[in-house]
């Protein structure tokens, strides 16, 4: 028992299942059903952090709306979420209200983004996340319920729901849950943290505002070259210059980079400089070039620098199938951020 004062609206109900159609009824739910978040249950959750109920987690710019650590516990609760999950879920919290991230616009957008979470660190492996088998995929609680507490605090906190201010057009299944670990055990690169400016050894969550995933096979080949040339048409499809995109490299094609001594920057550079169309077919496929003049020769590439591309490493050892991730950022309107997860 703790004697923690919350300042939340009480709710008399009389079992779990009420609480849980009650919630649906008034559209607190992401449509699944949501774990009844108690007041003492809610209080450990916000013990977990060692702050007071109504310290700032984060506030979002645009509409300017806080989200203290009690309204961050409630929709961990309601995710199934466990105590112990409560830094990563404040890290990411700290990042998605940064300015540069644009939650706004992402998340009203009908372009339809979703908040892509990467944790990296020993919290990844203190909290036992998923970063091989169907890394993306269902299994792991740590991954699900702490991408769906994100979701669930758009929903709640900032009144984001899906046909009211969430316009998007057709969405994706990220805006359920999309929180992975990187697998940096198997990587020899320096991982995604440590490449956006954190501490070796360090934890740290990257959110990028990701757009439908698009899963790239390449079985036949073992070079770099040839595994990296499957992602360019899928790049092409994606429209000029992205200021950000990811590259999820599976095992199996991690073995052939790291047989061939390739740095990490090299995946970036090689793609920005194959990835590259006339003007008049990026424009012949719907995806003017801005500041181009029309029906040019000029090759353009799919990315805006070699930097544009963040590299993960991820996903099962049994088969050749890597990812690309869009994001939504054409006209710098939104950049990945990473923040310390602080323990």
């Amino acid at each position: 028992m703790t004697d923690m004062q919350l300042t939340s609206d009480a709710i008399e109900v009389a079992d779990a299942l009420e609480a849980i159609e009650l919630y649906a009824e008034r559209g607190w739910t992401d449509g699944l059903p949501i774990v009844p978040p108690t007041e003492n249950v809610v209080a450990r959750f916000v013990e977990a952090l060692g702050v007071a109920p109504d310290t700032v987690l984060g506030v979002e710019p645009t509409k300017g709306v806080v989200i203290t650590a009690e309204k961050a516990a409630i929709n961990a609760v309601m995710a199934g979420c466990r105590p112990e999950y409560m830094p990563v879920l404040a890290a990411a919290i700290d990042a998605i209200t940064a300015p540069e991230f644009s939650l706004h616009g992402i998340s009203v957008s009908t372009m339809g983004a979703a908040v892509m979470i990467i944790v990296n660190g020993p919290i990844a492996t203190d909290l036992g996340m998923n970063s091989g088998v169907s890394v993306f995929g269902p299994g792991n609680r740590a991954n699900a319920s702490i991408g769906r507490a994100i979701r669930l605090v758009i929903i709640n906190v900032l009144g984001t729901r899906a046909g009211d201010l969430d316009k998007s057009t057709v969405g994706h299944p990220g805006k359920y849950a999309w929180c992975i670990a990187e697998n940096e055990e198997l990587s020899p690169w320096e991982p995604v943290h440590v490449t956006r400016g954190q501490p070796e050894g360090s934890s740290a969550v990257t959110v990028a505002p990701g757009l439908g995933p698009f899963q790239v096979g390449q079985h036949h080949d073992d070079s770099p070259e040839r595994i990296l040339d499957a992602f360019v048409d899928p790049l092409f499809a994606m429209g000029p210059l992205m200021q950000e995109a990811l590259i999820v490299i599976c095992p199996e094609h991690l073995e052939h980079f790291r047989a061939a001594g390739w740095a990490k920057e090299q995946v970036g550079q090689y793609l920005h400089e194959n990835a590259r169309r006339p003007v008049s077919e990026w424009e012949g496929a719907g995806r003017p070039v801005p500041g181009e003049e029309s029906g040019g020769s000029e090759l353009v590439s799919a990315l805006a620098s070699p930097e544009s591309l963040i590299t993960v490493v991820a996903g099962g050892a049994g088969g050749a199938w890597s990812q690309i991730v869009a994001t939504w950022t054409h006209g710098a309107r939104s950049k990945a951020v990473t923040k310390p997860v602080l323990t």
